[in-house]
């Protein structure tokens, strides 16, 4: 039986247990080499043995320096790491508290390996790796190990050239895949310094090492501080490194063992280095660009072409590698930064319409499955993993496969929903956190990243009806709530009893994670608005009649004039203004003269109107230009300007109050004085009209503004940029 301890092993503790010295225990420890190794010795003989021997005793082997003239220096060790290597092979003497404590031992050993002393016996240090090997198998033997900082003194040894230095490279990988982005030190030199080495070894190894060592550097770059590490990549050659080795497998005649990790491999350096990293070869960037996303598209085809989620499933690892790079490429694309002629285009185009359709195809069997609302973690993972990327291509396709996108629709919406409140769930638990933990990776939010995509499928009837049957309006509200929570950042009320103390204290500077958290959630916001003005503006009688709408409008009354106005937020801020022009101009039957939030947020929206033209910053005195402050973003605010002013018109209309605000604020007179110093002829047609169209209305709305335009010399304006509908109504014919 396995429990039973056979008769030697026996007889070998009770001589072990009688010695009556040491020498006499060293002596019976060459059988006990030779028992542990044999067929008999099974975990209760194992542990007898240990027993028997004591742990201070291999202790004493491994420390000490006291040995026979004629005995090498290493032959204790060697005998005491022969058993303890054996012994390690059991979980319950491997993570025993006496061999967690040997583990500076263990670590002294491999760290010395290039010691004369060790010459002609290696085995020593192979065997002292064996041990920690074996004890990293383990929990409790992965939170020692961490503790004795092993990370750091692996990739010392890795770095160094030392002996047996994949060893020392497994135990990493080991304990960064358990700890996650928390290994490493806030310092990245360590972590460079190990891939230099790495990327090295991998660009230059041409035997099947080279594809281990892919799969190990994999491992490195998805468990690293992403965002530091591209910080702190500028002059590092490791990139260049893994992107020649790479490049030299995928143009290689490989097979699926060679082409898997050098796909999950490039994804990963994509994720932390970005989509650049692809255009490392200065004399024709993109081919190797078009090459790597070809080959994703083609993987992602063959995986998933008329095959079952379970499948699929099972080489989610593959397959999400391949989604990294698809959705990366797209993406950059989007940006026109790559010179693609029509035939690249065209390849492209029919290369990701084939991955797409594979995708598409599993997710409609998905959301025909009984077994989508009960979803495993893995499973689940991919399938968040399958939205994102689909959805990364609406937003550039927006109308490719409408039939099949309509009929998965509903199923998109729920798990991009449920992925959202669970990370907000998450990330609002741990707001307070001071910690800057990378260990856990907090959950996915596939609605993020679906935004873009929802603000082109609103605008198609069929998509839009989805999407309010689905009362996606409700979630995508909640989403402004809680990014707002974050782009409009506050610092944490201090407590009554210190404020006296903490008065004059400055503002806690924000960390790197705040500050991209913040950028994020501006950009979220956007496109929330985008969502949301589409909505307005072709559903007009839904949101006049809307209770959601009415607590929209309410939230941007009431939180938009307490917005910092600073250059990051321009964009954000214009973007709720219009928004809630939009919105005010639909309710405008609801609206209450005496309501002190409207009139704020009136304030602060005319602000945003006003501030976009002058004459100030140009460098001619008689032209019209672009304010300095929205010149950077004004690709991106242009036509919002435009919507903002043709809104505010038609709200002057609806509530001609509204009009006294352009007057008290000076920004009718501004406007007049403005144009007047415009040399004529150089006044841009769009604007001439979005200002004329303006200040027509408020003239009808409001017999006070034609005295004052007047005043401010209208008649002039009117002659020189030829305004006919603004003159008839201030002079007459």
């Amino acid at each position: 039986m396995s429990g039973e301890v056979s008769e030697p092993i026996k007889k070998c503790s009770l001589i072990l247990k009688n010695a009556k010295s040491d020498t006499e225990k060293f002596a019976a420890l060459f059988m006990v080499t030779k028992l542990i190794k044999g067929k008999d010795c099974n975990e209760a003989g194992k542990r007898m043995l240990f027993e028997s021997i004591g742990f201070e005793f291999l202790r004493k082997l491994l420390t000490s320096k006291d040995v026979p003239d004629d005995c090498p220096a290493s032959v204790y060790q060697s005998v005491a790491l022969s058993i303890l290597s054996c012994f390690c092979e059991d979980e319950q003497l491997a993570t025993h508290q006496d061999m967690l404590d040997s583990i500076p031992v263990f670590l002294g050993i491999v760290s010395t390996c290039d010691d004369d002393e060790y010459d002609d016996n290696l085995i020593i240090i192979n065997e002292a790796y064996h041990c920690l090997q074996s004890i990293s198998l383990y929990e409790s033997g992965r939170m020692a190990l961490r503790r004795h900082d092993v990370i750091t003194k692996m990739a010392q040894i890795y770095t160094q050239r030392s002996f047996q230095i994949d060893e020392a490279l497994t135990l990493i990988v080991t304990l960064v895949a358990r700890f996650g982005a928390n290994s490493w030190e806030a310092d990245p030199k360590l972590f460079h310094a190990l891939l230099q080495r790495v990327s090295l070894d991998f660009e230059t190894d041409h035997a099947e090492r080279k594809f281990e060592l892919a799969e190990m550097i994999s491992a490195l770059l998805f468990h690293c501080r992403r965002d530091l590490v591209a910080r702190t990549v500028q002059g590092e050659i490791w990139p260049e490194c893994l992107y020649k080795g790479i490049s030299d497998i995928l143009k290689s005649k490989i097979g699926k063992a060679q082409r898997d990790p050098a796909l999950k491999l490039a994804a990963n350096a994509v994720d932390v280095l970005g989509i650049e990293w692809t255009l490392h070869d200065a004399e024709n960037p993109k081919k190797f660009f078009l090459l790597l996303l070809q080959l994703a598209a083609i993987e992602v085809r063959m995986q998933m072409d008329n095959k079952s989620f379970n499948q699929c499933v099972q080489q989610a690892d593959l397959i999400t590698a391949c989604f990294i790079i698809l959705e990366m490429s797209i993406n950059f694309m989007s940006t026109d930064q790559l010179d693609l002629d029509q035939k690249d285009k065209q390849q492209v185009y029919t290369g990701l319409k084939g991955a797409f359709s594979a995708v598409l195809s599993v997710l409609v069997k998905l959301a025909n499955d009984t077994k989508k609302d009960r979803l495993q973690k893995t499973e689940k993972a991919f399938a968040y993993a399958m939205v994102r990327v689909l959805t990364a291509w609406l937003a550039q396709e927006t109308s490719a496969m409408k039939n099949q996108v309509a009929k998965v629709l509903p199923f998109l919406f729920k798990l991009a929903n449920e992925s959202f409140y669970e990370s907000r769930d998450y990330r609002i638990a741990h707001k307070a956190d001071n910690v800057d933990d990378h260990e856990q990776q907090p959950p996915a939010d596939i609605l993020r990243v679906m935004l873009p995509a929802i603000c082109h499928l609103v605008v198609e009837e069929e998509a839009r009806q989805i999407f309010l049957k689905e009362k996606e309006e409700q979630v995508l509200y909640d989403c402004l709530l809680f990014h707002w929570s974050i782009a409009h950042y506050k610092k944490p009320p201090v407590p009554r009893a210190e404020r006296l103390k903490r008065m004059n204290e400055p503002d806690p500077e924000l960390t790197p994670q705040q500050l991209d958290d913040m950028k994020d959630s501006r950009t979220a916001i956007v496109s929330l608005c985008n969502i949301l003005m589409n909505i307005t503006v072709l559903e007009a009688k839904l949101v006049e009649e809307s209770a959601l709408f009415a607590q929209l409008l309410r939230f941007i009354f009431e939180n938009l004039p307490e917005l910092k106005d600073i250059p990051d937020n321009l964009v954000m801020h214009g973007h709720l203004a219009v928004l809630g022009l939009l919105l005010l101009k639909q309710q405008a039957s609801k609206i209450k003269k005496n309501d002190f939030s409207i009139c704020r947020y009136i304030q602060t929206t005319i602000r945003f109107l006003w501030d976009a033209y002058n004459i100030d910053e140009s460098n001619d005195p008689q032209a019209l230009v672009v304010s300095l402050q929205y010149k950077e973003h004004w690709f991106e605010i242009m036509e919002l300007w435009f919507l903002g002013m043709q809104t505010m018109s038609g709200i002057i209309k609806l509530i001609p109050w509204i009009s006294e605000f352009a007057i008290e604020s000076g920004w009718a007179e501004g406007i007049v004085d403005t144009l007047r110093k415009v040399k004529i002829g150089t006044l841009p047609p769009n604007v001439k009209l979005a200002y004329e169209d303006f200040l027509s209305q408020l003239v009808d709305a409001n017999p006070a503004v034609a005295p004052v335009l007047k005043k401010a010399d209208a008649l002039k304006v009117c002659r020189n940029h030829r305004m006919m509908d603004l003159g008839k109504k201030l002079f007459g014919d």
